[in-house]
């Protein structure tokens, strides 16, 4: 049963609740180390074939993220739903949005994949002008276009499995998800147990394949897990499917034009200078893994908030947001010490060079400065979602990057000459700014008037 918010601490959650939140988060966590992990392997097997098909493989990758970046967002309408019908209650209801989830991915996934699969040399022309790294990346990415409606699939399976409490099935599929796709590329790109040596192209079946698998394992475990819950057997009506690709529209519109901002923010950096764009590639991963127990955090937040508005408990809900923002408050807080303390070594183990290192240092520490406050927005923002209020945070995000950071980044930066520190001092101020919005947003309470 959970625990109220009249016993529980006003900012800091007490011991159940935060078993609570770490009994969702922690294989969320684990599913994306998981994923860490896998890219590391994968940059290694494809890295013996030459940098040629790294930087394809590279990009490929890249122009993937982006064309799968819209469909990701199907899991936030997914889980707040099923997280707001568990809440009512209404245990037999809850798979029918993953019900949903699934057929959006088939309706948007198989015509989008198509067409991406049509202009797949364009698109790599486009990013690259390398003819070597657009011969290899181009049926490199065709390969990972095949497997974009089992992507769409899998994070709504995601998002179900988060909002009833079962993010252990997520985790196990993960990672026989990556166990197998590390199998297959020593199979496919090798040519090894007598199969075709297809080099970099057989990296990208591999994934494809693995991808497909997780989605026929997730149907198994659907069948098993929450066949009594609706699954496969009740579909949503026209009207609850027009609603809830509604709910999930802007959410996928954030996520396109976040991973488009990023193109552009690095095509930014690229007009400073090379040193300035390798710095930046280090900082991003650094943040990419920083962020990590937060996301998960944001994900349990999104589920324990559905289910308090489901049992028609405003201030419980408002309570988890609190609660799960304070967790990953405490964890940047200590990531951001860390940096401080070890962030100068650190960056010497990846920048060798000690001109571009010396260029990542003061960004490092302004990175780590708003850390605290950005990993609480973060959570924060996912509450905002697992109450149904998915167009707040897209405004907030898609207004702030687009219309005020990128472009101060591009006068600050090339024209005016700062340089990365410039550009990352501005990025600071951007993410202040929009963690200021989003903790507004949660503390002024619109959001628990949402009905879906």
């Amino acid at each position: 049963m959970a625990t109220t918010a009249s016993t529980a601490r006003p900012w800091f959650p007490g011991r159940d609740r935060r078993a609570q939140i770490w009994a969702i988060a922690l294989p969320i966590m684990g599913g994306m180390l998981s994923q860490n992990v896998l890219n590391l392997v994968d940059a290694g097997m494809v890295g013996r074939l030459g940098d040629t098909a790294l930087a394809a493989a590279g990009l490929g990758s890249f122009a993937n993220y982006l064309a799968i970046s819209f469909i990701l967002g199907l899991a936030t309408g997914v889980q707040a739903l099923a997280a707001r019908r568990l809440g009512e209650g209404k245990t037999d209801e809850t798979a029918i949005p993953l019900n949903g989830g699934l057929m959006l991915a088939l309706m948007i996934g198989v015509p989008l994949s198509l067409l991406l699969y049509w202009q797949a040399p364009n698109i790599m022309t486009l990013l690259n002008s390398d003819p070597a790294v657009v011969e290899q990346g181009t049926p490199y990415y065709r390969m990972r276009l095949l497997g974009m409606v089992a992507v769409g699939m899998n994070f709504s399976f995601r998002g179900y499995w988060s909002a009833v409490h079962l993010t252990r099935l997520y985790l196990r599929t993960i990672v026989a998800m990556h166990i197998l796709n590390v199998f297959l590329n020593w199979v496919l790109i090798f040519g090894n147990l007598g199969a075709p040596e297809m080099g970099v192209v057989g990296a990208g079946l591999a994934t494809s394949i693995s991808l497909i698998f997780g989605t026929f394992l997730y149907f198994y475990l659907g069948w098993k897990h929450a066949r009594k819950a609706g699954f496969i057997e009740r579909l949503p009506s026209r009207q609850t499917l027009w609603e809830q690709l509604k709910l999930s529209l802007p959410s996928s519109l954030q996520q396109l034009l976040f991973s488009g901002g990023m193109v552009m923010l690095l095509w930014i950096l690229g007009r400073i200078g090379t040193q300035e764009v390798a710095a930046a590639h280090v900082l991003i991963t650094f943040t990419l893994v920083a962020i990590l127990p937060a996301m998960g955090i944001g994900i349990a937040a999104a589920t324990l908030v559905g289910n308090a508005l489901g049992r028609d408990e405003p201030e419980d809900a408002r309570q988890w947001g609190w609660n799960a923002a304070s967790l990953a408050a405490v964890y940047g807080l200590i990531i951001a010490v860390l940096l401080f303390a070890l962030g100068d070594p650190v960056l010497k183990v990846f920048l060798t060079n000690p001109e571009t290192h010396h260029i990542a240092l003061v960004p490092l520490y302004l990175m780590a400065a708003v850390l605290v406050i950005d990993l609480a927005a973060m959570v924060i923002m996912n509450a905002l979602f697992g109450a149904g209020d998915t167009r707040t945070p897209a405004i907030i995000s898609i207004v702030g990057q687009w219309a005020i950071f990128l472009p101060l980044a591009w006068l600050v930066g090339p024209v005016l000459g700062y340089g990365l520190t410039g550009v990352w001092f501005v990025q600071g101020l951007y993410r202040l700014g929009q963690a200021v919005l989003l903790l507004a947003a949660w503390k002024k309470g619109r959001w628990a008037k949402i009905k879906i």
